[in-house]
Protein backbone atom coordinates (compact mmCIF):
# COMPACT_ATOMS: atom_id res chain seq x y z
CA UNK A 1 0.00 0.00 0.00
CA UNK A 2 0.71 3.38 -0.55
CA UNK A 3 0.74 5.51 3.27
CA UNK A 4 0.75 8.46 3.11
CA UNK A 5 0.55 11.34 6.30
CA UNK A 6 0.78 15.17 5.62
CA UNK A 7 0.76 18.23 7.65
CA UNK A 8 -1.52 21.07 6.78
CA UNK A 9 -0.65 24.35 8.30
CA UNK A 10 -4.24 26.23 8.24
CA UNK A 11 -4.22 30.15 8.47
CA UNK A 12 -6.00 30.57 11.88
CA UNK A 13 -9.31 32.01 10.59
CA UNK A 14 -9.78 29.27 9.15
CA UNK A 15 -8.64 26.46 11.63
CA UNK A 16 -12.42 26.06 13.35
CA UNK A 17 -13.96 25.72 9.52
CA UNK A 18 -11.39 23.37 7.56
CA UNK A 19 -13.37 20.01 8.40
CA UNK A 20 -16.32 21.06 5.90
CA UNK A 21 -13.83 23.57 3.82
CA UNK A 22 -12.20 20.29 3.38
CA UNK A 23 -15.00 17.97 3.26
CA UNK A 24 -16.05 17.63 -0.44
CA UNK A 25 -12.05 16.11 -1.49
CA UNK A 26 -12.71 14.29 1.96
CA UNK A 27 -15.72 12.52 0.73
CA UNK A 28 -14.79 11.66 -2.90
CA UNK A 29 -11.48 10.71 -1.97
CA UNK A 30 -13.20 8.01 0.08
CA UNK A 31 -15.44 6.82 -2.33
CA UNK A 32 -12.16 5.71 -4.76
CA UNK A 33 -11.87 2.89 -5.05
CA UNK A 34 -8.17 2.40 -4.45
CA UNK A 35 -8.80 4.79 -1.23
CA UNK A 36 -8.08 2.17 1.89
CA UNK A 37 -8.32 5.15 4.64
CA UNK A 38 -8.32 9.46 4.37
CA UNK A 39 -8.87 10.62 8.17
CA UNK A 40 -8.04 14.21 9.65
CA UNK A 41 -7.05 14.79 13.01
CA UNK A 42 -6.37 18.09 14.75
CA UNK A 43 -2.76 19.20 16.59
CA UNK A 44 -2.93 18.56 20.18
CA UNK A 45 -0.46 21.81 20.23
CA UNK A 46 -1.47 23.45 17.47
CA UNK A 47 -4.74 24.04 16.12
CA UNK A 48 -4.11 25.49 13.16
CA UNK A 49 -2.42 22.33 12.46
CA UNK A 50 -4.48 19.55 10.47
CA UNK A 51 -3.17 16.14 9.93
CA UNK A 52 -3.82 13.53 7.62
CA UNK A 53 -3.24 9.87 7.32
CA UNK A 54 -4.24 8.64 4.00
CA UNK A 55 -3.37 5.10 2.45
CA UNK A 56 -3.90 3.92 -1.36
CA UNK A 57 -3.99 0.24 -2.25
CA UNK A 58 -0.98 0.31 -4.29
CA UNK A 59 0.68 3.26 -6.87
CA UNK A 60 -2.28 2.87 -9.66
CA UNK A 61 -4.88 3.57 -7.03
CA UNK A 62 -2.29 6.58 -5.47
CA UNK A 63 -1.63 8.01 -9.23
CA UNK A 64 -5.04 8.04 -10.14
CA UNK A 65 -6.11 9.73 -6.54
CA UNK A 66 -3.81 12.58 -7.95
CA UNK A 67 -5.43 12.64 -11.75
CA UNK A 68 -8.82 12.76 -10.37
CA UNK A 69 -11.08 15.87 -11.07
CA UNK A 70 -11.59 15.88 -7.49
CA UNK A 71 -8.10 16.48 -6.00
CA UNK A 72 -7.48 18.65 -9.52
CA UNK A 73 -9.95 20.96 -7.38
CA UNK A 74 -8.56 20.76 -4.50
CA UNK A 75 -5.79 21.67 -5.81
CA UNK A 76 -7.34 25.26 -6.67
CA UNK A 77 -9.90 25.53 -3.76
CA UNK A 78 -7.84 24.38 -1.07
CA UNK A 79 -4.76 26.36 -0.93
CA UNK A 80 -6.28 29.94 0.13
CA UNK A 81 -6.79 28.75 3.13
CA UNK A 82 -3.30 27.34 3.99
CA UNK A 83 -0.76 29.18 5.52
CA UNK A 84 1.67 27.03 4.12
CA UNK A 85 2.50 24.77 1.38
CA UNK A 86 1.87 20.86 3.15
CA UNK A 87 4.47 19.17 4.97
CA UNK A 88 4.23 15.12 3.63
CA UNK A 89 5.98 12.02 4.40
CA UNK A 90 4.91 9.38 1.69
CA UNK A 91 5.90 5.60 1.55
CA UNK A 92 5.24 2.15 0.24
CA UNK A 93 4.77 -0.43 2.92
CA UNK A 94 4.22 -4.50 2.04
CA UNK A 95 0.80 -4.41 4.14
CA UNK A 96 -3.08 -3.38 3.96
CA UNK A 97 -4.05 -2.36 6.78
CA UNK A 98 -2.82 -1.46 9.85
CA UNK A 99 -0.54 -3.78 12.38
CA UNK A 100 -1.51 -3.65 16.17
CA UNK A 101 0.95 -1.93 18.30
CA UNK A 102 1.63 -5.16 20.31
CA UNK A 103 3.59 -3.31 22.84
CA UNK A 104 0.26 -1.79 24.13
CA UNK A 105 -1.66 -5.09 23.67
CA UNK A 106 -5.17 -4.78 25.40
CA UNK A 107 -6.67 -8.09 27.15
CA UNK A 108 -10.33 -7.80 28.51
Amino acid sequence: MIFITAKFQILPEHADNWPEISADFTAATRNEDGCLWFDWSRSLDDPNEYVLVEAFRDGDAGGAHVQSDHFKAAQQKLPPYLASTPKIVNFEVPQSDWSELGEMSVTR
